[in-house]
Order: structure tokens, then C-alpha cells, then sequence
């Protein structure tokens, strides 16, 4: 089919002064899989919310299936045909695959007091069989994988007879294997006319699963096209208004003679952290790889006083140091971005200035009060060198865009003046245009002296901004490369090493 589903027309929406979106369209076609795409802050997920209910359009039309729509809430949206899986799973773990699936619809016995456990595993088994997934009904949810859990939450969408399914990052936390899994599943769905919009950061996944791809740029349509016809970089350059390269790093920019500035020997900490050992220069970017359980993290929240360690030593600028805790750390010049960066390093209900100065605050005490002209021009200086989008310091942090949180993260240990930065994932989550932003700002720290610690999962991320690698594997360092002359196959080929060599 090629008749349209779903049809938005001059979508407007407006919170408190900021126009989140500026008359934007959209199409959907049955049983087309269409990526939406923008950097964070784009309007994306505010259009999603209209489109669900969440969200009031303050003017606009949507028509769905030939009529014109306005839901209320998700329920109706939901039950008119149109479900989301939000990058966040809501479900019960305690429960079973069944009684999340058939919540609020449970299959009752006759005479409807008692609840049919056989019969509903069974509805959910013919589910499962109609979508090529293979999972058990009766087994609880918490046993499952989160590509499983998120299978069983694209079940239970379909079982309300969707017409529209709209996956928010749905790979985020997915392994390759399981990737393929879902998008076996999507074209299965989009073969019975299912239409899908995936929105996505992850260019080269748009370009295996997606038929179309719209793209948006600070609340407005930007354009739409047939993904076999457009190229990555034609994309970005739609999101971001400019062009963005991505090559690797050829030669380090630390001279040889440059002084060491964390010098970390034999460090045990918990399971994960094995005899690891490696020296941070001045100025440069040192790239932490390896696969998932190698240990990178639980290196960074050691060094960081966030987890105990057990034996080693620790030398900053060349002295021993004992961190016991993250504010011994702090004290030598260390702060820390967390990989999850709301819960460790962020306070999202509090405003920009309370977080941008969180690490700081002794430092603009006067006896009992706090000096609050200075505090706002600190914080109102690194909002400008950090370009952080923000209508006001006082903004609440949850209104702004996960690269704009990820900066204020970057602004309280700046303003801290700690010389050594732990970058722990500083792109997970944010879209390219905001990722060449936080790219071009660790460079320019590094070049004002600052040392980093960066850990990424993304080969090309470690290649295009380390100026050396350590690869982990199993808790335990197992390479230490040259930027100039390796490879991603290099690096893997250490980071599926058991052993030191």
C-alpha cells in the first residue's frame, strides 16, 4: 500500500515561551518504516507526545486513516491504533510475559471472578507464533533479556491491533544479535501493513531498516526522502545544518616529553578491576575500549572513590594519593562524568546554576551565605563557553536536551578546575550534531591542558579523539596502542584477549 496512515499538518506547540514546534509535517504510509531524525531538542519527541496524547497541539491538524484525530491521552491514541515503545521499558518484572502483555485485559474463567492463567499463556503463545518470537508467556519478565523484555513490549502493543508503532531508541541497549532480532520482527510487522516511525541517533541502522527518513532542526521539517536515496552525510547535514566529519585521529597530539599526570599501578577494585595499570599525560585524551564487562567503568568509579580499592597506587602530579571516597578525588583535581549521567551526575529537578555549581559551592561561601552575584556570573560565563542551549541559568535541567545536560555535567567540574576529567560514554544518547560539539570540546581542553580519561563503546569515537587506547578485557588491561597506524580490528583483536601480553 502506499496511501497514507497518518498525516501531520502545520504542527504548532508551545511551553512557556519556547516554540518546541514550529508548524511541522509529517507522513506515514502503511506498512512503510519511516526514521524520524534531529538532534536532541529537534522536536522528535514533542511531536510523538502530540501524536499520543501526551501532548495538547495548540494548532495543527492530524488525520489518521482518512478522519481527522485528536487524542487526549495515550489510551485513546492506543486504542484508536497507534502505540509507542518509549527508549525507557515500562513494564511489571515481577510479573510474567503473559500478565504484562494482557494487563487490564486479563483472560477470566467463566463467570469472570477468576483469572485463566492457561488461557492467557495461551492467547500469548498464538501472539508470539503470529510475530516469529520465540519466548515463553509463563516466564516472569525479570528473567528475560532487555531485547526480549523489549520484544514482549512490541507483543503487547500489537495485541491492540496497532496500525501505527513508533519505537523511540529502541537499539540503545541492545546487542548486535538482538538488533537483527527486531528488525526481522519490524519487517514482519511492516509486511501486514503495519507502519512503524523509528527514531533514531544511529545513522547506519536507519540505512538497513528504514524505507523513508524525515528529518527535523530546532522544532521545524526539515525534509523527507528515501533512505536508498540520500547518504549518511546528506542527513546530518539536514540535522545539523552543517557538515560533520568523522575521520579518525592519524597522529597524537601530546608530545613525547609531556609530564604524567595520573600514574595508576597494579589497581584491584571489586571483580572487574585486575591488576590494571597505565599512565594520563598533560593534554591528552587517553581512549579506554572494550566490550561490555571489561571493566572500564568500574576502573573509572575506583579512581573516582565511588568503589572501594582493594590494592595498588595512585600518583597525581607525581604524588601518592589514597581516594577513599569521590570528594578525596574532587580535592586532586578529578571529576567524574558518569555513563549515566541523570542518576550520578546530574540533578534533573534542580536548575542549570544548581547544578553547574554543585561541586563548588564552598568556594563562593561567605560565613553562612553564599555568594549569589558571583555564583551567577560563573555560571552564566560557562554556559557561554560551553554553548549551552538554555532560555535561562535558572531553567530546570530536565527541560533541556541530553547534549545540553551532558555540557552542564562538563561546566561543574570546569568550574571546580579539575585538571583531570573522566569521560565515562560523553555521547551515549546525544544525537551527531551535539556529539560534534562535546568532540570539539574535550579537544579544546586538552589543548588548554586538561588531561581525559575517555571510555566509549564506539570504536569510531575512541580512533577519532584518543590520542592513545588502553583495550580491557575481563578486568584486566590486554593492549596499549598508538593512535597513529591502528585499527578497530586492531583494538578488537586486545579486546577479545583473556590475557595480558
Amino acid at each position: 500500500m502506499n496511501e497514507s496512515v497518518l498525516s501531520m499538518k502545520g504542527i504548532h506547540k508551545r511551553f512557556m515561551g519556547v516554540h518546541a514546534l514550529k508548524g511541522v509535517d509529517f507522513n506515514l504510509k502503511y506498512g512503510e518504516i519511516h526514521a524520524l531524525v534531529g538532534e536532541n531538542g529537534a522536536g522528535k519527541s514533542t511531536m510523538m507526545k502530540v501524536l499520543t496524547g501526551i501532548y495538547e497541539k495548540d494548532s495543527g491538524e492530524i488525520q489518521f486513516q482518512g478522519k481527522l484525530f485528536h487524542p487526549h491521552n495515550p489510551t485513546q491514541a492506543l486504542t484508536a491504533g497507534i502505540g509507542i515503545i518509549h527508549q525507557e521499558l515500562n513494564m511489571m518484572e515481577h510479573l510474567t510475559v503473559a500478565q504484562n502483555i494482557y494487563i487490564g485485559r486479563e483472560t477470566m474463567k467463566s463467570g469472570g471472578l477468576f483469572l485463566d492463567d492457561k488461557g492467557q499463556n495461551q492467547r500469548a503463545e498464538a501472539l508470539f507464533n503470529r510475530l516469529n518470537m520465540n519466548i515463553d508467556p509463563s516466564e516472569t519478565l525479570s528473567r528475560l533479556t532487555v531485547g526480549k523484555q523489549q520484544m514482549v513490549e512490541i507483543a503487547k502493543a500489537v495485541s491492540h491491533d496497532l496500525k501505527v508503532l513508533i519505537l523511540d531508541e529502541p537499539t540503545a541497549a541492545l546487542t548486535e544479535i538482538e538488533i537483527e532480532e527486531l528488525f526481522t520482527i519490524m519487517r514482519n510487522l511492516a509486511s501486514k501493513g503495519v507502519a512503524m516511525i523509528y527514531i533514531s541517533h544511529r545513522m547506519d541502522e536507519i540505512g538497513r531498516i528504514s524505507d523513508r527518513v524525515t528529518v527535523m532542526r530546532d522544532g521545524e521539517y526539515v525534509g523527507t526522502n528515501d533512505t536508498k536515496k540520500v547518504s549518511k552525510e546528506d542527513i546530518i547535514n539536514m540535522m545539523v545544518g552543517r557538515i560533520i566529519y568523522e575521520k579518525p585521529k592519524v597522529k597524537s597530539n601530546v608530545s613525547a616529553d609531556a609530564r604524567v599526570v595520573l600514574d595508576v599501578n597494579n589497581l584491584n577494585a571489586g571483580r572487574l578491576v585486575k591488576d590494571v595499570s597505565f599512565k594520563l599525560h598533560e593534554g591528552e585524551i587517553l581512549g579506554f575500549a572494550g566490550l561490555m564487562g571489561a571493566g572500564r567503568t568500574e576502573t573509572a568509579r575506583a579512581l573516582f572513590g565511588a568503589d572501594e580499592i582493594q590494592s595498588g597506587t595512585i600518583k597525581v602530579n607525581g604524588k601518592p594519593v589514597k581516594i577513599t571516597n569521590p570528594m578525596v578525588a574532587v580535592r586532586h583535581g578529578i571529576g567524574y562524568l558518569s555513563e549515566d549521567r541523570k542518576r550520578y551526575g546530574l540533578a534533573t529537578g534542580l536548575s542549570v546554576i544548581e547544578n553547574s555549581l554543585m561541586a563548588s559551592y564552598d568556594k563562593y561561601e561567605t560565613g553562612l551565605f553564599i555568594h549569589a552575584g558571583k555564583i551567577r556570573a560563573i555560571t552564566d560565563e560557562y554556559v557561554n563557553k560551553l554553548s549551552i542551549k538554555t532560555p535561562t541559568i535558572d531553567q530546570l535541567l530536565n527541560n533541556l536536551s541530553g547534549g545540553n545536560q551532558q555540557k552542564v555535567v562538563i561546566a561543574k567540574w570546569l568550574i571546580n578546575d579539575a585538571d583531570i576529567l573522566i569521560f565515562d560514554e560523553p555521547t551515549r544518547g546525544i544525537d551527531v550534531g551535539a556529539k560534534s560539539e562535546i568532540y570539539t570540546l574535550m579537544n579544546e581542553l586538552a589543548a588548554q591542558g586538561k588531561s581525559i580519561i575517555m571510555i566509549s563503546s564506539e570504536l569510531p569515537e575512541v580512533l577519532r579523539m584518543s590520542d592513545r587506547i588502553i583495550v580491557m578485557c575481563e578486568g584486566r588491561v590486554t593492549g596499549e596502542l598508538d593512535i597513529e597506524g591502528t585499527s578497530q580490528e586492531e583494538v578488537m583483536k586486545y579486546a577479545t584477549m583473556r590475557e595480558n601480553v
